[in-house]
């Protein structure tokens, strides 16, 4: 049996009772085994046709309404499997009488007034209104009846959302034609067969290395390739044959980037204009007019001679600090 239908019948033993016998009705049944009531009937069905279990429909006499089924289980006394005894159009017996308390009703299509439809359901006239054969559900029981069964109502977590797989497909889908483009500048013809270090997960990987360790882009690695079919015409055996001048490369990209800093750094600082002489004059004047630290030899005499013809400073506070 499916694991399933061993926990449908598991539960079923587990709501036999030994005086009144086994009754549960599809709701409770359905929330126990957590699959949907379509699903639950297509494992009732596999236990009865193995022998394990009978299904006897049960009508009130008086309000015409269904009871819950009373299922038969198999080590009870006088089990009789649903195919020995066969009921017409449903296989419950031969319409076979059932005790409902005190009162006998009577079920299946042969039974008395089974002519007259139930007000309430339209359980009767119709042969098949509770079969599962018919779009139209049957209204006391609402859309249970039509056979849509799934798997499990239970649904697991996705481990990774799709939003990322879908990422994830088009990442390796680029890498897939980057690969592609690089055989091609290497010399591989299209339809050619490649050379075994080429070929599976390994030479992707090594490949990567390139881009993740060195810092290559994927347009330089192909510009690389490209160069060294210049000197070396026939393709190479596998990518470590070219680790040496994607290192290269990566040397040379990364000295060019610094001398590109340097050479920035330098044209910011020859760009800056250099200071006049009175702005020269009053940083330093405002230097001999403060308290603060003043190194020997920081002012020159020429300096001295600007600050006192355009009178920032006195010959009195120069010799006081010691400039003079």
């Amino acid at each position: 049996m499916k694991p399933t239908t061993k926990i449908v019948l598991w539960h079923l033993c587990d709501r036999f009772n030994p005086d009144f016998g086994c009754f549960p009705s599809q709701v409770r049944l359905a929330h126990d085994c957590e699959i949907s009531r379509s699903t639950l009937n297509d494992h009732l069905r596999q236990l009865e046709a193995g022998g394990l279990l009978r299904r006897v429909p049960r009508i009130d006499p008086v309000t015409k309404r269904q009871l819950p089924t009373r299922y038969i289980l198999g080590f009870e006394r006088g089990f009789t499997p649903a195919d020995v005894v066969p009921g017409p159009e449903i296989g419950h017996g031969n319409a076979g009488v059932v005790k409902i308390g005190d009162d006998t009703g009577t079920c299946g299509l042969d039974a008395p007034g089974a002519a007259d439809p139930c007000p309430d359901f339209g359980h009767g006239t119709h042969p098949k209104a509770v079969s599962g054969f018919y779009t139209d559900p049957c209204p006391e029981k609402g859309q249970s009846r039509v056979r849509n069964p799934d798997t499990n109502l239970v649904r697991e977590p996705l481990s990774q959302s799709v939003k990322k797989e879908e990422d994830a497909a088009a990442r390796e889908a680029d890498f897939d034609l980057f690969i592609a483009n690089l055989l091609n500048s290497l010399g591989f013809a299209a339809n050619a067969s490649l050379p075994a270090w080429w070929q599976g997960a390994p030479a992707r990987t090594h490949v990567h290395r390139w881009i993740d360790d060195l810092g290559l882009s994927e347009d330089r690695i192909i510009e690389v390739a490209t160069e060294t079919r210049r000197d070396h015409p026939n393709p190479p055996d596998g990518p470590k044959a070219l680790d040496r001048f994607m290192e290269r490369a990566a040397r040379h990209d990364a000295q060019a980037a610094a001398n590109s800093v340097k050479a920035k750094g330098r044209s910011k600082a020859q760009s800056k204009p250099r200071p006049s002489p009175d702005e020269t004059a009053t940083f330093y004047a405002a230097k001999v007019n403060s308290d603060e630290y003043l190194p020997q030899n920081m002012i020159s005499t020429a300096m001295c001679g600007l600050m006192l013809a355009r009178g920032l400073v006195t010959p009195e506070r120069l010799r006081m600090r010691g400039v003079v």
